[in-house]
């Protein structure tokens, strides 16, 4: 017995997928679940954790829906790992918070930022906040250096507690020896894989969407979003050296790195909005996985069709 009914599912579909085999050469999820006789709750969301969701199981697939073993991997692994997220969050009493309050959150983060922004104009000079401010310094005219420093450094600092402590559940639960972490070849590999998104790309010919056509389009905009990240952090540290080691305080003019580091994101995630945008107008039915499809925002199409068992 499992501890929840999609990994109930999943248990079953890898116990058919192990019969077959015919999908080993797609990704990482199949040569993993070879390995395997019988499936652990910590297998499973190792497994749904492998998975990027690209379609070409279930295209390949000669039991996927409407044959009546229903064989949807991409759809119940997204679900298992959207609730694997859940299950390894810290602490544990945050890990349904968004799935139940979304709405609510939201409304409390847009309302503690406006508190903030006009608590520090009140604790100073209240014409500071619609004041025009120039030169060196001016950036802080609102809110202190300092001040900004700690909480965003104490909101960093506990978003790497938490993950490490998930990665620490989760590590626990797959059953794994802890000196497997420091394996070099096996982090070499694993950090080349995952800057390549190598696994997103249906075997080589590229994700399957609701025409039925690979294409490596969501391959393509993932690598803008996640370097988008990495230039927004290059930029950060670019200002912190400035800020200490030469005292240069900001704002920067347009052509300071910073500026342009933090500039070059933009036309990535213009393009990534829009591959959204497109895939989603074109969805007439509603997305059966909207809540849990965590492989990609862009795939509600791709999964509205699959889901009520359409090919």
């Amino acid at each position: 017995m499992h501890g929840t009914r999609i990994l109930e599912e999943a248990d079953r579909l890898m116990t058919v997928c192990n019969s077959c085999r015919y999908c080993e050469g797609l990704c990482a999820v199949f040569p993993a679940m070879e390995m395997r006789r019988s499936f652990s709750d910590g297998d499973l969301n190792y497994l749904a954790n492998l998975c990027h969701g690209c379609g070409a199981c279930y295209t390949d697939c000669q039991f996927s829906p409407p044959h009546e073993f229903n064989v949807n991997v991409p759809k119940t692994l997204a679900i298992a790992r959207a609730e694997s997220y859940a299950a390894y969050a810290w602490p544990r009493a945050f890990s349904g918070a968004f799935a139940r309050n979304g709405l609510a959150i939201s409304a409390i983060a847009a309302l503690s930022v406006a508190l903030f922004i006009f608590g520090f104009a009140a604790c100073n000079d209240r014409q500071v906040l619609f004041g025009v401010h120039t030169g060196p310094g001016a950036f802080y005219k609102l809110m202190p250096h300092n001040a900004m420093a700690a909480l965003f450094g104490a909101a960093f600092l506990y978003a790497i507690i938490a993950l490490v402590m998930g990665v620490r559940a989760f590590w626990r639960d797959i059953g794994e020896p802890i000196g497997m972490m420091a394996e070099p070849r096996s982090l070499w590999q694993a950090m080349k894989d995952a800057g390549q998104l190598r696994y997103l790309d249906g075997g080589g010919v590229g994700c399957v969407n609701a025409d039925e056509r690979p294409s490596d389009l969501r391959k393509i905009y993932h690598h803008f979003t996640f370097y988008g990240f990495l230039l927004c952090f290059a930029a950060t540290c670019v200002a912190t050296l400035y800020h200490y080691l030469i005292a240069r305080e900001a704002p920067y003019p347009w052509w300071d790195l910073p500026v342009v580091l933090g500039t070059a994101t933009l036309p990535g995630w213009g393009r990534c909005w829009r591959c959204i945008s497109a895939w989603c107008s074109a969805c007439s039915s509603p997305c059966l996985m909207a809540s849990s499809c965590t492989a990609s925002i862009a795939t509600s199409r791709w999964c509205a069709t699959r889901g009520n068992g359409t090919r």
